[in-house]
């Protein structure tokens, strides 16, 4: 899971992508990237780190041009740090290309060897690289029917050719000479929307990106939609079909902001409805409800609203450390746990306590933090989880890397309880996790129901995702 951001038509073009890209700073906290452009000349800063520490005012005041794009890497195989950090920038049959990509591109293993014997050569191991290796051949597509404006008759048939031959995941943002590209996979996984400041027209994975520069929501790029913009205006194209719509459940559970708006809805609400509906499922004496920060605080809240009980943050998160979830290895997560949560004595000794989280994956996390609890007086332990046991591996940039890993495929309901120490254990049911989107039909739960919208079985060798 990665975020991504971009600036069409500003003489802050690199500063306003910075402040968006800190705004998606929980995306990925590995590196840090920016290039910019006067539709000329592509300049590029990428480092590894978080936004803050990582980008300069030197590096932006280098940054020149109206146009510019960005990113925050959350890796989850392939090498880390600095170097598959993005934007990647590369020359092509049209030129000197920068792209930024959030997903993970499914046919990657077996489409990169296919270039390389063509003698396409690569340079990182990250699949969005493909992007750039599919331009860099030169050929051309163009779906039946398309009519396609004057200004884009040279770029846009390769760039329908590169996309033609992507599966999976995607939503990217592209420089392009004088032309910013952002398009969207026809499955619609990962989302990416579009907000306008004045005259200058953003780009972002999640809404809150606009906020952080007083920018207004647009709209979000349509699954299997091209957008290009330059200074003639902005033109769309809708290139590419799918049987249905998979659109990201998970984002609602865990990764996005919570004042984020996408998919057609207010990431608050849904998971405030997840914490609905898991007390409507539930009929457990407690005292107190008290949320696993962040992720765990909105859930927490409608669970408490719902079944009448006080909400207290018996959890207090250190700020200034990261995700637990988005480290690459697992003993880091098991030490960011320890670093970024303590107990709050004063409202949890002697009580009995429900306690949200999120999701429960792998169950180490709970584990510790059920010691934690314990370790402060705690009298029972309720673990209620506002989404269904994680049961199949993510295909398209979650780091859910194989089933041995999940808890829910080794261990059953009283097993899972038992390990994590609680006293009673229960998860919202996965229709229950259906009723709380208006599309329903249309989102993709394959990591709780195992019904994957792409056929996993020829794709599974794939595990490089950004």
């Amino acid at each position: 899971m990665c975020g991504i951001a971009g600036v069409f038509n500003s003489p802050y073009a690199s500063q306003y992508a910075f402040l968006q890209i800190y705004s998606l700073q929980h995306r990925g906290q590995e590196s840090v990237g920016i290039s910019s452009s006067d539709g000329k000349t592509i300049k590029t800063v990428k480092r590894p780190g978080r936004v803050l520490e990582a980008i300069t005012q030197s590096d932006l005041d280098k940054l020149e041009g109206n146009m510019a794009i960005a990113h925050v890497r959350y890796s989850t195989a392939g090498d880390s740090g600095a170097t598959n950090a993005q934007p990647l920038v590369r020359e092509t049959s049209l030129g000197q290309v920068a792209v930024v990509h959030n997903g993970n591109i499914v046919n990657y293993v077996s489409l990169r060897r296919e270039l390389e014997e063509r003698g396409i050569e690569f340079e990182y191991s990250s699949d969005t690289e493909l992007f750039l290796a599919l331009l860099d051949t030169g050929e051309e597509f163009i779906p039946e029917g398309l009519e396609i404006h004057p200004r884009d008759r040279e770029v846009l048939p390769k760039i329908l050719y590169t996309l033609s031959r992507l599966e999976g995941a995607y939503s990217f943002l592209m420089i392009l000479g004088d032309k910013l590209v952002a398009g969207r996979d026809p499955y619609g996984f990962r989302p990416l929307s579009v907000g306008r400041k004045g005259k200058t027209l953003l780009f972002a994975s999640e809404s809150c990106a606009f906020d952080i520069l007083e920018g207004e929501f647009w709209r979000e790029v349509n699954p299997g939609e091209l957008m290009v913009i330059d200074n003639a205006g902005i033109r769309s194209y809708r290139v590419l079909d799918a049987p249905k719509k998979a659109m990201c459940i998970f984002e609602f559970v865990y990764f996005s902001r919570p004042d984020s708006y996408l998919f057609g809805e207010w990431a608050y609400e849904v998971r405030k409805n997840l914490g609905r509906q898991l007390a409507r499922e539930d009929d457990v004496e407690a005292d107190v409800v008290v949320p696993v920060p962040d992720s765990g605080v909105v859930p927490a809240l409608g669970y408490a609203q719902e079944r009448g009980l006080p909400f207290e943050m018996g959890l207090i998160r250190n700020h200034y450390v990261g995700r637990s979830f988005i480290e690459p290895s697992q003993e880091l997560r098991n030490l960011r746990v320890l670093m970024k949560l303590s107990p709050n004595r004063a409202v949890l000794k002697d009580k009995r306590v429900v306690v949200i989280d999120d999701s429960l994956v792998r169950g180490t996390t709970s584990k510790r933090i059920v010691n934690m609890l314990r370790r402060a007086g705690v009298k029972e332990i309720h673990m209620r989880i506002a989404s269904p046991p994680v049961v199949g591996p993510c295909y398209y940039g979650i780091d859910t890397p194989t089933k041995e890993e999940l808890i829910a495929n080794r261990m059953s309901l009283e097993d899972i309880r038992s390990f994590i120490g609680v006293d009673s254990l229960k998860y919202l049911s996965l229709e229950g996790l259906r009723s709380c989107v208006s599309d329903r039909e249309n989102f993709c739960d394959a990591c709780f129901s195992n019904k994957y919208p792409i056929d996993v079985s020829r794709v599974a060798i794939n595990r490089n995702r950004d």
